[in-house]
């Protein structure tokens, strides 16, 4: 499934906070509670400090779901293995600005291997590293903690940054949130303009959750009133 166009407020579910031992599952769960969209968190254990999966666990996952696969690439070399993800089944691939000294050439080779791009900057990187690519893509990510583990603090100083963000990119493209997103803070992302909530513990350390998705959505548009 391709990226959702902007103007709705979709949730990302991350499955980095599931059971990885029930991957299939955690993931029919989210789909059948309404989510599009499924958030894949590769870290690398060298541009953040801490490893998740990568490209073979995404191509076993892809025979069960058909949500779009949104693969956030917290690793050094995101041009290396574009290709690998694609052939997982990615659908949308996010790399770090940190990373790459020619995002505009990456972002090319993404959407010639049939992918939608995205880039993403940390909470002290500037909105100004994204601003020559930023309207190249079809939605922007803003971490709102450090990335690297799951579970942290929601950084408002870093989420208002999508303000800027919304008037240099438009309204035609995604605004995504990553860290801290939970009942409370979905409605300051979104009144900033944020319309792509990742929400990783706030899901699936829940009982029920498909209850805990809607209590998200529901605050998050308090944000839009």
């Amino acid at each position: 499934m391709k990226l959702p166009p902007a103007g709705t407020i979709e949730i990302a579910p991350s499955v980095l906070s599931s059971d990885f031992a029930n991957l299939a599952s955690e993931t029919r769960v989210i789909d059948e509670a309404g989510s599009k969209i499924v958030h894949l968190d590769i870290m690398d254990g060298h541009f953040v400090p801490n490893i998740t999966f990568g490209a073979p666990i995404i191509k076993w996952l892809r025979k069960y779901s058909d949500l779009c696969f949104d693969a956030h690439l917290m690793i050094s070399e995101p041009d290396r293995y574009a290709e690998d993800f694609k052939n997982a089944g990615c659908d949308h691939i996010t790399f770090h600005i940190e990373t790459v000294d020619d995002p505009a050439g990456l972002i090319n080779r993404i959407h010639d291997m049939g992918m939608s791009a995205g880039v993403c900057i940390k909470p002290k990187t500037p909105v100004s590293s994204i601003e020559k690519v930023a309207k190249m893509c079809e939605m922007i990510l803003v971490m709102t903690v450090e990335p690297g583990f799951g579970g942290q603090s929601f950084m408002d100083d870093a989420a208002r940054k999508c303000i800027d963000i919304r008037k240099m990119a438009g309204p035609d493209i995604r605004i995504e949130v990553d860290g801290g997103i939970d009942v409370g803070t979905a409605c300051k992302v979104a009144s900033y303009g944020a319309d792509t909530l990742v929400a990783g513990s706030a899901v699936f350390n829940r009982p029920d959750r498909a209850a805990a998705m809607k209590a998200i959505l529901d605050d998050a548009a308090k944000g839009l009133d």
